[in-house]
């Protein structure tokens, strides 16, 4: 009998709400006071969220090219085979499997857990409970099928939307902050710390290349998903933001360390603040649910392509699913949530785990689109437009946010030894690649 395989069973709408409900999570509601208390005033502020649109379209558009080149299961993990081997393409799946992908679910978990802990008190440990619960219960969910987990995607993603419109509503309208003194103007790395938050924010997007082989017509679809989806988050950023600007003030902002409760709060007072906790648990669900659909797929392309990992590359008619990358995903993250559960802030020390392998695969895509026009020429599908700028722009934005990134997480979070851990990690996919070689 014939092996099962990916079926194209995602639309447009489909790809378009994972979009945003990997990029629309809990940064949002974390990262805008970080931003204002890194900027001059309220234009520069406004100034950085379009900056980072700018800079994520300009990927979007690399990564609809490169997916019309390649419109099938696996994304960047086949992007980098095609341009540099398959050397290259195990490592970074290998980075995914083990850093980036279960890293970042792991420290949105936190996120979910920190405002689970606010509702419902679980002890001094709670917040780690809360986040294995929430790993446990989406890989299962996943494990169920693709139309299950498309279905709570959908579910989850409008809820978000509807709660994000409430708060830019109640903001809008609720009396101007009063003016507060202004504190001193930041310097030049400050604005550059506000530009590593607010593309934090903005990241994710690059996930919908992973279903490439799972949507309909995906040489014209991934134009609509990607675009369109930046496009709109963008669009939606800079209302959320203009609200938190209009009802706090940048000095409130900047003084705030749950920008939207204390918004909902000065509006609605403390039942609005439990309501937002609440809205915040279901933008971390949201992303959670995103982030362990596509990255599972990945590890499904790993294991096709390597037969000492042949077990990863087995698809589920049933449901739809990559069940055994999905469980071996599962219990990666699971194992990161309990690692982080002994440093001093789960989230941070995810993030500081994953961002620089992160950036060091994405300017390695971004490279890849030059090293396909040389040898292929151009495209006859969708091709980026404005060649060489767009792509130049984004790889001289992944190159600095790949520096920032190391450099920030090592001097100002004081994260060295989880930045340390995440690269040896990613090192050690070089031997394990000839040894599965030689296998």
């Amino acid at each position: 009998m014939a092996s099962a395989a990916p079926r194209p069973l995602l639309t447009v709408p489909d790809g378009l709400l994972l979009v945003v409900g990997m990029v629309v999570g809990a940064g949002i509601f974390k990262a805008p006071s970080i931003v204002a208390g890194n900027v001059s005033g309220g234009l520069e502020f406004a100034l950085v969220w379009i900056a980072g649109g700018v800079a994520s379209l300009c990927g979007a558009l690399v990564y609809t090219e490169l997916s019309g080149r390649f419109p099938e299961t696996g994304g960047e993990y086949r992007f980098l085979e095609r341009a540099y081997g398959g050397g290259a393409s195990f490592v970074f799946a290998w980075s995914r499997m083990t850093v980036v992908q279960t890293g970042a679910i792991a420290a949105v978990a936190y996120v979910f857990g920190d405002y689970a802990q606010q509702i419902l008190s679980l002890g001094a440990k709670g917040t780690a409970i809360y986040a294995a619960l929430g790993v446990a219960a989406l890989t299962a969910l996943n494990l169920a099928g693709t139309p299950q987990s498309k279905n709570l995607q959908k579910v989850l993603s409008a809820l978000l939307l509807a709660t994000l419109a409430a708060i830019a509503l109640a903001g809008l309208l609720a009396a101007p902050a009063p003016e507060a003194a202004p504190a001193a103007k930041p310097g030049a790395g400050s604005l550059g710390l506000a530009m590593i938050f607010v593309l934090l924010t903005y990241g994710g997007w690059n996930e919908a290349a992973y279903i490439a082989g799972e949507v309909h017509e995906p040489r014209r679809s991934m134009l609509r998903i990607l675009a369109g989806g930046i496009l709109a988050i963008t669009a939606l950023y800079l209302v959320v933001n203009l609200a938190y600007y209009s009802a706090l003030g940048l000095e409130g902002m900047r003084n705030s360390q749950a920008v939207a409760v204390d918004l909902m709060r000065r509006v609605a007072g403390e039942g609005g603040a439990t309501a937002i906790a609440l809205v915040v648990c279901a933008a971390a669900l949201t992303t959670m649910n995103a982030a362990t659909l596509t990255g599972a797929r990945t590890n499904y392309a790993f294991g096709r392509d390597f037969p000492v990992l042949g077990f990863l590359g087995t698809w589920r008619e049933a449901g739809s699913t990559p069940a055994n990358a999905l469980l071996v995903q599962g219990a990666l993250t699971l194992a990161l949530v309990l690692a982080a559960s002994f440093t001093r802030d789960g989230f941070s020390s995810m993030v500081a785990y994953t961002t620089p392998v992160f950036w060091t695969f994405f300017l390695a895509c971004g490279v890849a689109l030059f090293v396909f026009r040389a040898r292929q020429g151009r495209p006859e599908g969708f091709r980026v437009p404005l060649y060489p700028l767009v792509p130049l722009v984004f790889c001289a934005t992944c190159a600095y946010m790949l520096y920032s990134s190391v450099n920030y997480v090592r001097f100002a979070v004081s994260f060295g030894g989880a930045v340390l851990a995440g690269i040896v990690v990613m090192a050690l996919g070089v031997p394990l690649y000839f040894l599965a070689r030689r296998k």
